[in-house]
């Protein structure tokens, strides 16, 4: 099956900037600009891309966190509906499967041999990114895959540090959360497999900084999404990267103006269509 080429939105996307305050840059803007010009299929894509911000928002109603996300795709209104009416359709199946499992845990009509053996955090990032290795969308699959590997590598490392189980702070299953669990390997035993992970190791034990160590971290997750997408010029793949690219930098503007506004320049400056165009 042929994908759907977005020529005339890729080459408009470059056309993104802001002044020399940050106003003007809005997330929420470009990606409404950019779903109005997508088929249905290909925003299914990309609204799960963002349903990592809708599990961050459930799970932060269900612990008491007062943290609301605005880059998911579900609004206060719609939380306040999923949670305390319990309309769970408003997730993807599997994070609602287990969204409805530990909304309910306490209900006494509920099934008594349901144990809940992971947080809700773990249980339901697990969900979600195993939504993403479902999905048709070759870059979701890869993003997700990787995404998750990263930050299991970085909650590895944080708890073999603290002297903690390592196999507590892992989403999901798999060789290497298997490695991450039982090995005692500076690297895991992981080198060989993965290329980024000596830097995201370097990034998180030689970086004293909080902020440097999560530029670094970012910076992997830049080169990441242009990699699985390298192939890629005028389809949903090259949309989901730029996406993640924007998120990024959305990140860093909210964190710091001034390190928002460097991030978001080179991004513009990373995205030439005429390039792109002469590739073809």
């Amino acid at each position: 099956m042929f994908s759907t080429e977005y020529f005339y939105l890729v080459s408009s996307l470059r056309e993104w900037a802001i002044d020399s305050d940050t106003k003007g840059f809005s997330v929420r803007e470009i990606l409404d600009e950019i779903l109005d010009e997508l088929t249905a299929q290909d925003r299914k894509a990309v609204e799960l891309l963002y349903g990592y911000y809708d599990c961050e928002n459930v799970i932060a109603r269900m612990v008491g966190r007062n943290r609301y996300n605005q880059l998911g795709n579900l609004t206060v209104e719609q939380l306040d509906d999923l949670l305390n009416n319990r309309n769970y359709a408003l997730l993807p199946k599997r994070v609602a499967d287990v969204v409805k499992l530990y909304v309910e845990a306490d209900d006494e009509e509920r099934d008594s041999d349901v144990v809940l053996e992971e947080s809700v955090e773990r249980a339901i990032f697990g969900a979600y990114y195993a939504t993403l290795a479902e999905s048709k969308s070759r870059f979701l699959k890869g993003w997700g895959e990787f995404d998750r590997t990263l930050r299991n590598i970085s909650a590895a490392v944080a708890a073999r540090e603290a002297g903690r189980q390592v196999k507590d702070v892992l989403v999901g299953g798999g060789d290497v959360v298997e490695q991450l669990s039982r090995s005692s390997a500076a690297d895991f035993g992981l080198r060989g497999e993965l290329p980024y992970i000596d830097a995201v190791i370097s990034a998180i034990t030689d970086e004293p900084n909080i902020v440097e160590k999560e530029r670094k971290i970012d910076a992997i997750r830049w080169s990441e999404a242009e990699e699985i997408a390298v192939f890629d010029y005028f389809d949903i793949n090259y949309i989901l990267s730029y996406l993640v690219k924007v998120n990024i930098v959305a990140r860093w503007t909210l964190l710091s103006p001034e390190v928002g506004r460097q991030m978001l320049n080179r991004f513009i400056e990373s995205l030439d269509a005429k390039e792109l165009v002469n590739k073809q």
